[in-house]
């Protein structure tokens, strides 16, 4: 049936036209985040040390001069997204308004050691995006994944034969641990106390290992992923690397440590880890524990953006691999499933939260 004009008052309908447009060409704001991200805008603006000309910006980028208007377009949607302000200037007799970073602009910096830029860059690149626009079809087949849809085979697969996906996926994933691990270390170390050995599988390169190591030196660290990760990386006194499948065996230690690894994963695999985890450590009366650093997702109309970000980051999951984002219940049901006797959650930072789990 037809919208008539009685159903929905003016205000409704355009509000109605703007929510489904915003969210039509949602896709431009990250794009357009991208490009000045790919453009290194950030690290100039930052460079420049004071609010930055227009013109000042264009001369930097070394670009024509003809795209001066379009680069104020890009500006101008990145300033009313919140990535960078304006401030009044005057420079070299020339009045205007200059650029400077908004907060969120100083994490994509390139040096900033807390950058989420390989993250944004990981995401945002056409081998992760082209999977969204098969998801339709996947709802109608039998593949695993739409990335499986997409790309012919499992996210994990093609980062082992494609060594630009391996590299962007490794540095998200330890740029993602450097931010993580800074908080978890001031103010949730006392988790590490007391452990003489931890392994950290699915450790990448080993940015929380040797986090960890450097800040308790008389814990022994191992960083455990696939060979093809860890071949090539070279140790310390107290960090070493380790190559294998955790499906199979993970090797013995006081602790076992899961980073972002089982929202990759249905609840099948999870148990097959969480398994493999509880041969690896001690019981808990002699110190074994097994410390999980994930999302919970909670549904909190107070905390609704963060819930928003859970919501989008389990649509990653689905659209990617075969894991999703749990609920406090859903991480209970597993570790009940896998025999463990007790669990701790404790929230740390947004929606990232450690949970200590016991043999």
């Amino acid at each position: 049936m037809a919208l008539q004009n009685s159903e929905l008052s003016r205000d409704q309908l355009l509000h109605s036209q703007a929510h489904i447009w915003n969210h039509l060409f949602g896709f431009i704001h990250s794009m357009s985040l991208k490009c000045a991200i790919q453009l290194e805008i950030p690290d100039i603006i930052d460079r420049h040390g004071s609010p930055m000309l227009l013109s000042e910006l264009v001369e930097a980028l070394g670009i024509n001069q003809e795209r001066t208007p379009f680069v104020y377009r890009l500006m101008r949607i990145l300033v009313h997204s919140g990535f960078f302000v304006k401030q009044s200037v005057s420079c070299n007799d020339e009045e205007g308004e200059g650029y400077l970073l908004a907060p969120p602009s100083r994490l994509l910096l390139k040096d900033e050691p807390l950058s989420v830029r390989p993250f944004l860059l990981l995401v945002l690149d056409p081998i992760i995006v082209d999977p969204w626009q098969h998801m339709s079809t996947w709802f109608q087949n039998d593949d695993v994944t739409p990335f499986h849809t997409t790309h012919g085979m499992m996210f994990w697969d093609l980062a082992g034969q494609e060594p630009k996906l391996n590299q962007l996926f490794n540095e998200a994933m330890s740029s993602s641990s450097r931010l993580d691990t800074s908080i978890i270390l001031k103010h949730c170390g006392g988790v590490f106390e007391g452990i003489e050995s931890i392994i950290d599988v699915g450790g990448g390169t080993g940015t929380l290992a040797v986090a960890i190591a450097k800040a308790f030196p008389n814990i022994r660290c191992i960083s455990f992923d696939l060979p093809h990760v860890v071949n090539g990386l070279v140790g310390s006194e107290n960090v070493s690397y380790v190559g294998g499948d955790m499906f199979e065996a993970i090797p013995k230690a006081g602790a076992v440590l899961l980073k972002s690894i089982l929202h990759d994963w249905g609840d099948e695999e999870c148990i097959k880890i969480l398994k493999r985890c509880k041969e690896a450590i001690p019981s808990k009366g002699n110190g074994g524990k097994l410390i999980i650093i994930d999302m919970v997702v909670k549904v909190s109309k107070e905390e609704n953006e963060l819930l928003k970000t859970q919501l989008l980051f389990d649509m990653l999951m689905m659209s990617l691999v075969t894991g999703r984002e749990r609920s406090e219940k859903d991480w209970a049901k597993l570790f009940l499933d896998t025999g463990y006797t007790d669990y701790k959650i404790t929230p740390i930072f947004g929606f990232t939260y450690v949970i200590e789990v016991y043999p």
